[in-house]
């Protein structure tokens, strides 16, 4: 639910690397690499409208963002892109409603080199990385290996990043001091049905965290167990931990999920999203990795006349006073031609109002988009 309306694709750096290692070397020449490359990007308009309780003033911002990219082909096994995002301010709310989401007008968000050959491919310069535990665009390293078979390797170093969409565009920054995160990530889908995803992170300094993340499929049900616990380095920090569970189903063109997350009672998920996070299920989800937080949520899809249709509500329990954070995300999506699709998210989100640690706003508010990709 929360990257309906992100506008943008962070695919996972290690597909890219894997799917370009299994192709020929491709052009004779320089010149020919480039003539073979690929030309890509969008159009968007987007709208946010935030509607605050609790005497809190009311925002909203209007945004347009073109997104531009080139991809070169291969000569011998080497190749780079390079991607600009440009954003225009089509009016707010109230003053600085827009500048407090874009930190920029415009932001070169990938600019890398890569190398591929059989089985191995490494990329480094800025790119675009969907890991657990790694997201958003990043100065890094990374390298996927893939000639263990029905076994996937990905290994890297980010020090720097940044997310830029449609909604949100900020400068780069150092990750942990510019000490950076290092990660090993491995994927293992040698048993039919059943995907077995250990990993690795270390920040130093900071924490070293490992995780499992286990995922299994039939024809009509499917599900995931994934446990993640971190060493902190920090004197006088308390060890975090976060443990998710999950069933689901798809029958005809209807999807539901029931789903449970708890952290660490005394440290939450410790430092693991200093280099970023991507298990939150909610647009917003304030609570979720706080201190002793317990979270049960359901989702269904349904699509209807080809208009996809969500609705995503979840409890959060957390601290010894058992406050609770509820939120409701509702959506929909529409795709009018292959290239251009609409979506609307309206979310509310009630909490606690004698919670001691503000972690949330009671809100209501609605975000929209239009996007063409070429």
């Amino acid at each position: 639910m929360k990257n309906l309306l992100k506008g943008q694709t962070i695919s996972l750096v290690a597909c890219g690397l894997i799917l370009s290692s299994t192709m020929a070397f491709g052009a004779d020449t320089i010149d020919a690499a480039f003539k073979e490359g690929k030309a890509s990007g969008s159009l968007a308009l987007y709208g946010a409208k935030y509607d605050l309780k609790d005497g809190v003033t009311d925002s909203g911002y209007g945004n347009g963002n073109a997104t531009v990219a080139f991809e070169t082909g291969s000569f011998y096994g080497l190749s780079a892109k390079a991607e600009f995002k440009g954003n225009l301010k089509l009016g707010e709310v109230e003053n600085n409603d827009y500048d407090s989401n874009f930190a920029n007008h415009s932001l070169m968000t990938e600019a890398y080199i890569k190398y591929a050959m059989e089985g191995f491919a490494i990329s480094a310069g800025r790119q675009a990385i969907d890991l657990e535990w790694l997201g958003d665009y990043n100065e890094s390293v990374v390298a996927a290996i893939t000639a263990v078979p029905d076994t996937t390797i990905v290994l890297g170093f980010a020090n720097r990043q940044a997310e830029s969409g449609i909604d949100v565009s900020e400068d780069f920054s150092d990750i942990n001091g510019n000490k950076g995160a290092y990660v090993a990530d491995i994927k293992y889908t040698g048993l039919q049905s059943v995907e077995f995803n250990p990993y690795a992170y270390t920040a130093p300094d900071v924490a070293d965290w490992y995780g499992l993340k286990t995922t299994f499929t039939t024809d009509y049900v499917g599900g995931l167990v994934h446990y993640t616990a971190s060493n902190e380095d920090v004197v006088n920090t308390d060890d975090g931990s976060m443990l998710a569970l999950e069933l689901n189903t798809t029958v005809a063109d209807l999807t539901a999920a029931v789903g449970y997350i708890k952290t660490d009672k005394d440290g939450g998920i410790g430092s693991m999203a200093v280099a970023g996070d991507n298990y939150v299920p909610f647009d917003s989800g304030n609570a979720i990795y706080l201190q002793d937080a317990r979270n049960v949520y359901g989702s269904l899809g349904y699509t209807i006349v080809g208009v996809e249709l969500g609705a995503l509500y979840g409890v959060t329990t957390y601290g010894s006073a058992d406050y609770k954070e509820k939120e409701l995300n509702l959506t929909a999506g529409y795709s009018i031609t292959e290239s251009l699709g609409t979506s609307i998210l309206f979310a509310n989100i009630d909490g606690d109002e004698a919670d001691a640690t503000d972690a949330t706003t009671d809100q209501n508010y609605v975000l929209a988009s239009v996007e063409y990709t070429f």
